[in-house]
Formats: C-alpha cells, sequence, structure tokens
C-alpha cells in the first residue's frame, strides 16, 4: 500500500455516542448513512485501501461500511489493525462475534504488538496515522484517544475530515 492512497478511521467506543448501543436510533442510523458517503468520496478522490482499528462503537461502524465499499468497487482492500490479541478479551459475547467476524473478512490483518500493555492502542493509532494521507474521525470534541488521533493526524500532515456524532462533516 502506498501512504497516498489510504485512508484511516478513528471514532468513539459506544459509552461516548449518544445513543450508546442502541444502533436502531436514527442519529445511528445517520452517522452511517453519512460514513458510507465519506468512504465513497474517499473512493472518487483515489483512495483504495482503507485501515479500521477495530474498536467498539464507530470502528465497526467504518469496518463494515469499508467492508460494504470493497463488494461495491473494484481495488478496495480493507486492513484490520489490532492493538494487541487481547484487544477483544473482554467484550460482551455478541462484540466478540461481530469483531471476529469483521476481521475475518478483512484482507490484512496487522497485529501491532501481541500484549496489551498502556501504549498498545496508542502505538495501533500511530501505525494507521503513519500509512495514511487521510483520516476519517467521528469525534464529538472530547479528550482521549480520538482526540489524540486527530492531533497526530494533524502534526503527519494529514487530511482529517470530521464527522460529529450526527454525520455532519467538516475539515480540520
Amino acid at each position: 500500500m502506498i501512504r497516498g492512497d489510504t485512508c484511516c478511521f478513528t471514532g468513539h467506543r459506544p459509552e461516548k455516542l449518544p445513543w450508546r448501543r442502541d444502533e436502531t436510533d436514527p442519529r445511528c442510523l445517520a452517522l452511517k448513512r453519512n460514513l458510507t458517503r465519506e468512504l465513497e468520496r474517499a473512493y472518487r478522490d483515489g483512495y483504495r485501501h482503507f485501515i479500521c482499528g477495530m474498536a467498539r462503537g464507530a470502528d465497526f461502524y467504518f469496518c463494515e461500511a469499508a467492508l460494504d465499499l470493497r463488494d461495491r468497487r473494484t481495488g478496495v482492500t480493507v486492513e484490520a489493525a489490532i492493538p494487541c490479541e487481547e484487544q477483544a478479551a473482554r467484550w460482551s459475547d455478541a462484540e466478540r462475534v461481530r469483531y471476529f467476524d469483521l476481521v475475518g473478512h478483512c484482507d490484512l490483518e496487522t497485529m501491532v504488538q501481541h500484549h496489551y500493555d498502556r501504549g498498545c492502542m496508542l502505538r495501533r493509532n500511530r501505525y494507521m496515522v503513519d500509512r495514511s494521507s487521510r483520516l476519517l474521525a467521528v469525534y464529538d470534541g472530547l479528550l482521549g484517544g480520538t482526540m489524540y488521533t486527530i492531533t497526530y493526524a494533524k502534526k503527519r500532515g494529514l487530511e482529517v475530515v470530521l464527522l460529529d456524532v450526527s454525520g455532519e462533516r467538516t475539515l480540520f
């Protein structure tokens, strides 16, 4: 993969989304539609490789949309960037099933490190940004890993496209 054709993603976990885990909420459905539109826009702009950090919440939405794009467009690949082997170990059964299903459908799986430590999520985020030229982010202004990843991407010169939790688009 070349950096210029790669788009990565960052976004909030369910606990930071207004609808939590209720994916039937109209706001969640609107965000998913807008993610699909942003991936179509990225494809039109020449992006063909999409990297997802495979966290619960917005990452799952992005991965599902990227896999759908791959099914509809030629030349698309989806990479699961996994911070450590234990990423899904403490998740619910349903979340683990969804996670392993998504990872299994990705074209590439990159494990950033084997065992969990305090810095593995940060290293995963840097891995994604360092290989991309665009970052798509679902962000509502809260402190945390999403904000850090956006800040790091800007420092690295990536184009950053922000979607707030309602799915409204802004360039950062």
